[in-house]
């Protein structure tokens, strides 16, 4: 009876969280964007990239991360206290967009090394970031840790972790050019 009970406690959990749309699309998602991890890491570099002055289509990037999703940036003050600043989907695109559509933003990625079991895998992705296309020299790199998880339909993001480059943290070569 207890064993029943359980159960039928874990089958009211599971469809309490599907009725609660904890794993929806805001849009549908563009099933090449999570087709594979490969797909859906490309499709958040390209997301967030574009010229000055373009909007970025924020619902696509909603498709990609699950609801409940994490974005966190790490960093040095120059006090040298190491910080972190954690962030959900919304609260970077309210952050961080308006500097992103303004400034013009591309990122991309230079190098990365991915492990998965079963249905987790974890990339760690190199990035260089540019105004323009055009520009020589990138103003920025460092390295994404990146979570998917596939539900058996398809990949997530469940979070992004970076950290920028700095002269005291090079990134190491072993991760530039490197695609698993």
């Amino acid at each position: 009876m207890k064993k029943f009970i359980i159960i039928q406690l874990f089958i009211l959990i599971c469809a309490g969280t599907n009725a609660m749309g904890l794993i929806r699309d805001s849009i549908p998602a563009d099933p090449k964007d999570v087709s594979s991890p490969e797909a859906l890491v490309a499709a958040v570099y390209d997301v967030i990239s574009g010229p000055a002055g373009q909007k970025r289509n924020w619902d696509r990037m909603r498709t990609l991360f699950v609801p409940d999703a994490r974005m966190i940036a790490t960093g040095k003050r120059l006090t040298g206290e190491m910080i972190r600043r954690v962030m959900s989907v919304e609260d970077y695109i309210n952050s961080s967009g308006p500097y992103l559509e303004k400034e013009g933003f591309f990122e991309k990625e230079i190098g990365s090394t991915k492990e998965q079991f079963g249905s987790i895998v974890h990339v760690f992705s190199a990035y260089e970031t540019k105004k323009t296309t055009t520009d020589e020299q990138p103003f920025m790199r460092g390295i994404n840790s990146i979570q998917l998880w596939n539900d058996g339909k398809r990949w997530w993001v469940i979070t992004i972790l970076w950290q920028s480059e700095t002269r005291d943290t090079p990134i190491p070569e072993k991760y530039i050019g490197k695609k698993d």
